[in-house]
């Protein structure tokens, strides 16, 4: 028996406490549900039971989803996971949002390979906050230009940031994305977006401005 509805109530429950305790709007943080692995039964069961967007890592697996829920008017698909420079026309054509942007030659090719379609694809570059060499993303010094290669770019949209702290370090690391995500929306109209959090620090995340928490476990069980 699927417990996903319940599943996605007591994640709200969570969300709602910590905006509470951060004396935040319930409304300003988003849910991202990660399905990675997971079959489109169960997304199609979640978003039934009200969730919308959903996030995917893994490239050939989330096309075949995509295409099998195509009938779902209303779902959002978040590309989350790393990007080959080969896999961009696939992220292009069928993602609404990409949020692990991390270099220029994919900014020029997303930009290139999504003129075709009718609305431009929300983009937010990853950082890697903590620094780790394990992890994609950014260095704090390259976002100035990357940022304002994909506000200029003409079939993107330039949403904000995305970060995966080191767990021993997550509080420093959210603060500093917190920082960052302040000046670059008092330099873009578009930026809105903070994904950051997953189960385990969710309330962290929350305490310190993230707009998108990414959860998966917590929503679909253990991963297969």
């Amino acid at each position: 028996m699927s417990h996903i509805k319940d599943n996605l109530a007591q994640v709200e429950l969570q969300i709602a406490d910590a905006c509470k305790q951060a004396k935040r709007n319930r409304n300003d943080v988003q849910l991202l549900a990660v399905s990675k692995t997971k079959p489109h039964s169960q997304v199609r069961e979640a978003y039934h039971a009200g969730q919308i967007a959903f996030g995917e890592n893994y490239l050939q697996e989330a096309v075949e989803k995509i295409q099998q829920l195509a009938d779902l008017e209303h779902i959002c698909w978040h590309f989350i996971g790393p990007i080959q420079s080969n896999k961009t026309r696939l992220i292009a054509e069928h993602f609404s949002w990409v949020q692990s942007v991390d270099r220029k030659k994919i900014i020029t090719r997303l930009n290139e390979q999504r003129s075709g379609q009718d609305t431009p694809l929300n983009v937010c570059l990853q950082v890697n906050i903590s620094g780790e060499a394990s992890k994609s993303g950014i260095e704090v010094n390259e976002l100035d230009e990357l940022a304002a290669m994909v506000a200029n770019a003409d079939n993107l949209t330039l949403r904000g940031l995305m970060a995966i702290p080191e767990k021993h370090n997550a509080v420093q690391s959210f603060a500093r994305m917190a920082s960052l995500f302040q000046i670059l929306q008092h330099r873009y109209e578009t930026v809105n977006t903070l994904s950051m959090g997953m189960s385990g620090d969710l309330a962290q995340a929350i305490s310190h401005g993230s707009t998108m928490v990414r959860i998966g476990t917590a929503i679909f069980g253990a991963r297969t």
